[in-house]
């Protein structure tokens, strides 16, 4: 008789947009928005405080996590489905964690959004796709809209409130980008609602399946990205005008690279005045606790399938929003905090410390040899990722005296998106932050005096070293992780210097 196989099962969600402040351990935000399903992870597994991602726009995120590379390994630089897609397709011979893990036996199911390709799905790369897809991203089927349908309350039918747009008018439909608005749907009419009872379904379906073999669900939820459109109770729990806007809506753009403001007004939103923010504010915070009740229902039904024990559960971002940071909108050519630094918790039963808390800088994407090194299989070569499983499996203590061996920085990159393609790379250590910008300035913080990252220092006498050791890191990163731009960068860099 074989060996019962005890790799564990995975259950991994990823929410698109969604800010680290919301479910950190302390901060104003945190203790102001209700993630108690997240902040349970947290309490029952380990919560990373130091989480990025390696680029923020979600094709090119969803690919790293995919591929386990930098965006500039798999070359799926911006979003598949615009015209400008450098790459509309992944390679087919680039190996990917979810076909190795196929390959390797587990059984993996997918609901929600995707955006991974033009023409490929989830079913390219080893997973049974369950329905729940959006069509502007995927329109890979129409099983949410025939959901609604039969519930009498067919998509794009719903009365709207307290609608935001783009534009010169806020409250005009006609002016630019569906922003927020509360919507007359009940919950259960909601994508978010039905997607989650799309993963209970699969988990339900393993449950009642074959046990020898471990399953592997991802379930991707459509937010707290934009249109921030939320029903009761979620649309009014927070009160805008109890919101504070963040340190960085003081942001003046002096010293930074003209992007910067040219960006807010090709988002539309140079017109938007405080009290736009706050109520853009609110209707994000009800999408992100709105997401967050679902993640518990989805818990719940691992505990009553008895799953919970045998299965490991991720929660992390393909990377976060402005929502008024800087007083910026979406995402873009700006690598603040905002959009870079990513929630991610991981409990893994019996392995994972409970409360644990792990300081190490970490990415995004090393998830994919995370997930490889959970389920005993080889990491492929080219993978950029390093397995967090020493990490997961080591007290605190044991995490400082893995210091050494672990990086202290992260790393991470953009190619531009509609507004037009440019090279940018990011090092962030737990300080300080560095952002080379090929057609313009550099950019230089110090995340300790001014994290609301405001001041761009990188002409201050006081940080040339500073400055000079964080371009001496970027540059042995681009050599050892083949950036193609190495062939030219690390002269600029060395030239800048005066080295």
């Amino acid at each position: 008789m074989a060996d019962a196989d005890t790799r564990p099962n995975v259950l991994l969600v990823l929410t698109d947009q969604e800010r680290y402040d919301c479910s950190a351990l302390d901060g104003p935000v945190a203790e102001t928005v209700e993630t108690e399903t997240i902040d349970h992870l947290s309490a029952t597994g380990m919560h990373f405080e130091r989480a990025f991602t390696p680029i923020s726009i979600c094709s090119s995120a969803r690919a790293s996590l995919l591929t386990g590379r930098f965006p500039h390994g798999h070359g799926m630089l911006n979003n598949c489905h615009e015209d400008d897609a450098l790459r509309p397709n992944l390679p087919p011979d680039m190996p990917t964690f979810s076909e190795v893990l196929d390959d390797a036996g587990y059984h993996l199911t997918y609901t929600g959004k995707w955006h991974v390709g033009r023409d490929q799905t989830p079913e390219d790369f080893g997973f049974s796709y369950l329905g729940g897809s959006d069509k502007h991203h995927d329109d890979i089927d129409d099983a949410f809209r025939e959901y609604r349908a039969e519930r009498g309350t067919p998509l794009g039918e719903a009365d709207l409130e307290d609608v935001i747009y783009t534009g010169t008018d806020p409250r005009d439909d006609s002016s630019g980008t569906f922003v927020a608005a509360t919507t007359s749907v009940d919950i259960e009419e909601t994508r978010a609602w039905f997607l989650a009872e799309r993963t209970i379904d699969a988990i339900e379906a393993h449950a009642n399946g074959d046990r020898d073999a471990p399953f592997f669900h991802r379930a991707d939820f459509y937010g707290p990205h934009h249109p921030y459109v939320v029903p009761e109770p979620y649309a009014s729990m927070y009160d805008p005008e109890s919101i504070d806007l963040p340190e960085s809506y003081a942001e003046t753009d002096a010293g930074k690279p003209q992007v910067h403001a040219n960006y807010r007004s090709y988002r539309g939103v140079e017109q938007f005045d405080r009290d736009i923010w706050r109520e853009a504010i609110a209707k994000y915070w009800g999408f992100v606790t709105l997401i967050d009740d679902q993640l518990g229902r989805i818990l719940d039904a691992l505990e009553s399938t008895g799953l919970t024990d045998e299965t490991v559960v991720v929660h992390a971002s393909d990377h976060g929003d402005f929502t008024g940071g800087h007083r910026q909108f979406n995402k873009g050519p700006l690598m603040y905090d905002d959009t870079y630094h990513i929630p991610l918790q991981v409990r893994w039963p019996s392995v994972t410390e409970p409360g644990s808390v792990c300081k190490k800088p970490v990415h995004l994407h090393d998830l994919a040899a995370t997930f490889l090194e959970m389920a005993d299989v080889a990491i492929p070569e080219g993978f950029d990722s390093r397995s967090l499983v020493p990490l997961l499996e080591a007290d605190e203590s044991e995490q400082e005296a893995e210091s050494s061996a672990w990086p202290d920085s992260v790393f991470a990159q953009y190619h531009g998106d509609e507004f037009g393609l440019y090279t940018q790379r990011m090092v962030r250590t737990d300080r300080y932050k560095y952002v080379y910008n090929a057609p313009d300035v550099d950019e230089l913080y110090d995340l300790e005096a001014d994290p609301a990252e405001l001041q761009n220092l990188i002409d201050h006498p006081d940080y040339a070293d500073v400055r000079h050791e964080l371009r001496t890191e970027l540059i042995d990163w681009m050599e050892e992780t083949d950036d193609p731009n190495r062939q030219w960068v690390p002269d600029v860099l060395r030239a800048a210097e005066g080295s």
